[in-house]
């Protein structure tokens, strides 16, 4: 047996989105940080709105960017946290109350209150994704995080539970499974995107964190550092894209490329004599026109998308605790002066988030399109990390040993010789 160091964990994330399929495998560093290994992405045609309508086509997007991932990092991964989002993922409050055993809680205590805080009828079609909790009481007293080692005879938690369409998971999975991996995880979409884009900080004085893919803006909303609801907006970057077709005459890939290159979300921000080349549709020629033509397109757009985020926030009623604004990320959130825009709209704090707090391939994935892929690693090393540190432990103790042995049974062989 060789006395090498344990091989680190390798952890996967899936994000399976409208536009395109990201995959991340990555590693964890003794630090406990995520070290990325590999990307790989893939278009990906077979979803809409974070819902599957062509299996096929969804599982060959799943396989071309695990095996680009897997290339890049050297690692074969069999098994991967994924990312659930949707029009059918809903969420709601729900209590739960046990009493104390030995008048302190303990782990198993928190384990009792969830289960019972879950027992409400969630309807035969859904499935429950996460239960969240959001504080504990004790014996009357509200507002505590961590209860552990407290005393009182009554433990009360409020949690919030997230639950998807039994059809659209069901789906997912298939598409997962049919590629070849195995599930490790469920991961509601927006949670694993905020998980790599907040700080502790953001999460405590009241955040909401945006994830605009391509086929809707995903919203979470976290209250006193827990997650206290989550919504879907149906507009997305294909929006932007299609009416970027559509105003300019031009063809959809054309104009994809446009959005990215030359886009601006401000047409007030682009400069009067600046000019783009757009293809014609049907092998008519190309034509220049000034760039603030195509910001005047997508920017009717842009204020649409976020006057409709604006306007969940509103409805939410959570307005008043949002102390950090409101954290842009996912792919459509790159548009330029977006941002600016957002300040305007929102009339509070606004900015882009990218993936943090990640070691290895940063520049590749530090950009919001990556945010929710590599969430879910972080999400994934926050749900394992008791058992990555057994799992070193035990390896030291395992070398340790057998080496105690192997000396042991010398010192007994050469006794008997002499």
């Amino acid at each position: 047996m060789s006395t090498s160091k344990p091989k680190a964990p390798v952890l996967a994330g899936l994000d399976i989105g409208s536009t395109k399929v990201s995959f991340v495998i990555g590693t964890v560093n003794p630090e406990g940080k995520i070290e990325v290994a590999g990307v790989g992405t893939a278009p990906n045609t077979g979803i809409r709105q974070g819902v599957v309508v062509n299996i096929e086509a969804t599982t060959d997007s799943i396989r071309k960017a695990k095996e680009e991932a897997e290339l890049m990092s050297g690692y074969t991964v069999s098994e991967v946290w994924v990312g659930v989002a949707g029009s059918h993922i809903s969420s709601f409050d729900s209590k739960g109350m046990v009493a104390i055993k030995n008048r302190e809680v303990t782990a198993s205590e928190i384990d009792r209150v969830i289960e019972a805080a879950k027992a409400v009828a969630v309807p035969t079609d859904r499935s429950v994704l996460h239960v969240l909790p959001r504080e504990f009481k004790v014996d009357g007293q509200d507002g505590i995080t961590d209860p552990i080692g407290m005393s009182g005879i009554r433990l009360e938690a409020n949690v919030h539970i997230v639950t998807g369409g039994q059809s659209a998971i069901n789906n997912t999975v298939k598409c997962v499974e049919k590629a070849g991996l195995k599930i490790a995880g469920l991961v509601l979409s927006q949670l694993a995107s905020a998980t790599a884009v907040m700080s502790n900080d953001e999460k405590n004085l009241g955040v909401c964190v945006v994830d605009m893919g391509g086929g809707a803006c995903n919203a979470l909303y976290f209250v006193n550092g827990s997650v206290a609801h989550s919504s879907v907006i149906p507009v997305g970057g294909q929006h932007f894209t299609h009416d970027v077709a559509v105003g300019l005459r031009t063809p959809q890939f054309a104009a994809e490329e446009l959005k990215k290159k030359h886009g601006c979300a401000m047409a007030s921000m682009v400069n009067e004599n600046e000019t783009v080349e757009v293809e014609g549709v049907g092998g008519r020629k190309s034509r220049v026109i000034p760039r603030k033509d195509l910001a005047d397109v997508i920017e009717a757009r842009a204020e649409e998308t976020l006057n409709l985020i604006a306007n969940d926030i509103r409805m939410s009623g959570l307005m008043p605790m949002l102390g950090g604004g409101i954290v842009l990320t996912g792919g459509a959130s790159n548009l330029d002066g977006l941002i600016e825009m957002g300040e305007f709209i929102f009339d509070i704090p606004v900015r882009r988030g990218a993936p943090r707090e990640i070691g290895g391939l940063t520049d590749v994935v530090k950009s919001g399109e990556f945010s929710a892929a590599v969430g879910l690693l972080q999400y994934a090393l926050g749900q394992r990390k008791d058992l990555l540190q057994t799992h070193q432990q035990q390896q030291e103790v395992n070398i340790g040993e057998s080496l105690d042995g192997i000396t042991k049974k010398i010192k007994e062989f050469f006794g008997q010789i002499f």
